[in-house]
């Protein structure tokens, strides 16, 4: 009698055991699973239109919360909802209020010239300016976005501004391929 008792709470120890050990699991699956839905998230760079600061296949982390607190500023590389299903990755270049244009391969914002220091030598933009968007400044809450291979990129110069709440996060970290590696400004 005496040995079956023993045996009994035995068992009640090693489940409570088991419970606890599972409890911690669950817990931080759940955090695991926030942390993905809403903090962080991974990304697919679809397409040459970042090359070469970002390739085709390259796989990138997402900072989702990043614009919560801070602003979205010039030249960030952030990730976009467009046409409800399809993500883009693209270069912020004009901010609400602005003027920009580019003329003879060279960034003018509010008529003051800016250099793109992430270009590579021999990338060329084609003469634009908002005004071809019917425009004479940045709407209020809305962005200018290009791809940094700007011959091959669909961006604002044709589907147009960004809203700002169309702007899913900042790109951070690219690690894959993971020779490549880098932090993304």
């Amino acid at each position: 009698m005496i040995k079956n008792r023993w045996v009994i709470d035995m068992d009640l120890r090693d489940i409570k055991e088991f419970l606890k050990d599972a409890f911690k699991y669950i817990v931080t699956a759940i955090v695991v699973i926030f942390i993905f839905l809403y903090v962080v998230t991974i990304q697919q760079v679809i397409g040459p239109s970042m090359s070469p600061t970002l390739s085709n296949k390259d796989i990138v982390v997402l900072n989702k919360m990043h614009y919560r607190f801070f602003k979205v500023k010039r030249f960030d590389i952030v990730a976009l909802e467009y046409e409800d299903t399809k993500y883009l990755i693209k270069r912020v270049i004009g901010l609400p209020g602005e003027k920009v244009e580019y003329k003879n391969n060279e960034l003018y914002v509010n008529n003051k010239i800016l250099k793109e220091e992430f270009l590579k030598e021999g990338i060329k933009t084609d003469d634009f300016s908002i005004k071809d968007l019917h425009v004479e400044s940045i709407p209020k809450d809305m962005y200018l976005v290009l791809g940094d291979n700007r011959e091959n990129s669909m961006d604002s110069r044709e589907i147009g501004f960004v809203l700002k709440k169309d702007i899913l996060g900042k790109v951070i970290v690219k690690f894959w391929p993971i020779t490549e590696f880098k932090l993304v400004r």
